[in-house]
């Protein structure tokens, strides 16, 4: 279990989590289309096998605007997820959710709540698909809401990524309605849940 790092998985946990991507980023539009009550596509997840530095720069630079859900996983695996979102996307969605165009650049505390609620629907849509396709209880934490630079966001999870090493999965997910809003999904277990999700698939 020591030598399990991110550079050695098998393809074949690599084509389980863009499966885990395709269901995740499907339920997260089905239940968007729900509380958006409107038509919303996706296209397909993209899973990719990062460096950490350079998921800033994938985003935008480090000074994108991104809006970013991050939660902590407790249950039969533990770890972190994380979701973001540019900050005129999240804004769209907000507006369309509650129904009115936003005044202002920075987000009313109502608004911050309604962006807070669209991040636990989506994550929880991820971790759901997770937990039907390893049998496995997974358990989300209480959510935290920043809306800042790219670079500062990233700066939360950063120390859990360093005990995995320098790479990291993340799960690129563009959805549609009217305009095209770009998602990105980072899931972080700790190295034994990442074993303990192996077993469970049957790969290890």
């Amino acid at each position: 279990m020591a030598n399990l790092d991110l550079e050695t998985m098998s393809q074949e946990y690599y084509d389980v989590l863009k499966e885990l991507g395709n269901i995740g980023a499907g339920n997260a539009t089905t239940a968007l289309a729900q509380m958006l009550q409107c038509k919303v596509d996706m296209s397909v997840p993209q899973v990719r096998l990062l460096e950490f530095q350079d998921v800033a720069s994938l985003m935008g630079g480090e000074e994108q605007l991104m809006a970013g859900i991050y939660l902590g996983v407790d249950g039969d695996i533990t770890g972190s997820i994380m979701f973001l979102l540019e900050k005129e996307s999240a804004r769209h969605l907000v507006s369309k959710l509650m129904g009115m165009t936003l005044e202002g650049e920075e987000f009313s505390e109502m608004e911050m709540s309604a962006l807070q609620e669209v991040g636990n629907i989506i994550t929880g849509s991820y971790l759901n698909s997770l937990s039907s396709l390893t049998g496995l209880c997974i358990y989300p934490t209480i959510p935290s809401l920043a809306v800042d630079m790219a670079g500062a966001i990233l700066s939360v999870p950063a120390i859990e990524f360093g005990t995995l090493g320098d790479k990291i999965l993340l799960i690129q997910t563009q959805f549609f309605d009217e305009i095209q809003l770009d998602g990105y999904f980072i899931l972080i277990p700790d190295l034994e849940s990442y074993g303990k999700i192996l077993s469970s698939l049957g790969i290890m």
